[in-house]
C-alpha cells in the first residue's frame, strides 16, 4: 500500500498512539523504528540484522544453485539454463 492515509492521535496511557491500517501488514508486537525529523514523523519496520544475514545468505545458496549464465555476456546473446517451475 502506497497511499496516504489520514488519522488521529489518540491517548494510550501517559503516550499519544497512532492506530496504522491493517493494510501495511505491521503486526501486534512488531517492533519497529520511530524518527522524528522535524515536521516529518517517520515510522519504519526495525531490521534485525540476524534475520537480514539470513535471507541475504538462503539468496545466495539460491543463486549459486542455478550456476552460472551458459554463453557470454558481452556478445549479448545470453542462454539462461531451464529452471522448472519457473513458468
Amino acid at each position: 500500500m502506497n497511499a496516504t492515509v489520514k488519522t488521529n492521535a489518540f491517548k494510550s496511557g501517559n503516550s499519544v498512539a497512532v492506530r496504522l491500517p491493517k493494510a501495511f501488514g505491521i503486526k501486534a508486537g512488531e517492533p519497529l523504528d520511530v524518527l522524528n525529523k522535524g515536521q516529518k514523523i517517520e515510522i519504519r519496520r526495525s531490521v534485525d540484522p540476524e534475520y537480514a544475514q539470513q535471507q541475504l545468505a538462503e539468496m545466495v545458496r539460491e543463486l549459486r544453485e542455478i550456476g552460472p549464465i551458459d554463453g557470454d555476456p558481452q556478445d549479448g546473446r545470453i542462454e539462461f539454463p531451464d529452471r522448472p517451475g519457473l513458468y
